[in-house]
């Protein structure tokens, strides 16, 4: 059998993220223009939330198994929480302004949450049990 690689589930959390808050910040812009293009799905609700339910479980499940095993250290635990605080602020606060701002912000917060606990990772040199 094949050795394969691991996923590095904190690259994919800030590609998830980094895509997620793209799509955000570009999707008010160009909104007029997707029917055109054949791509309206891009502004369906369910894709945005199941891009946030991805972030949301990539990010839990990389950042906890980081800390448990590696570094023992809450800021990018405490990043993350703040990065998806913003996404549902800017969803659920029912102030339009603060969507297009607030969502995307979230998105580049929780991929530096990622970043963070990747270069925590590499620094540790050993691997609690």
């Amino acid at each position: 059998m094949k050795n394969f690689k691991t996923i590095n589930l904190d690259k994919l959390g800030i590609t998830a993220s980094t895509v997620c808050a793209v799509h955000c910040a570009i999707l008010p812009f160009l909104f007029t223009l997707l029917p055109l293009w054949g791509l309206e799905f891009l502004a369906t609700p369910a894709l945005e939330i199941s891009m946030i339910l991805l972030s949301l479980f990539i990010g839990v499940w990389a950042l906890s198994t980081s800390y448990r095993k590696v570094h023992h250290n809450l800021y990018p635990m405490v990043i993350l929480a703040l990065g998806f605080g913003a996404i549902l602020l800017g969803h659920f606060s029912g102030i339009e302004t603060l969507e297009p701002i607030l969502i995307p912000l979230g998105g580049f917060t929780i991929a530096g949450a990622h970043f963070f606990n990747l270069k925590l990772a590499k620094s540790c040199k050993h691997i609690h049990q």
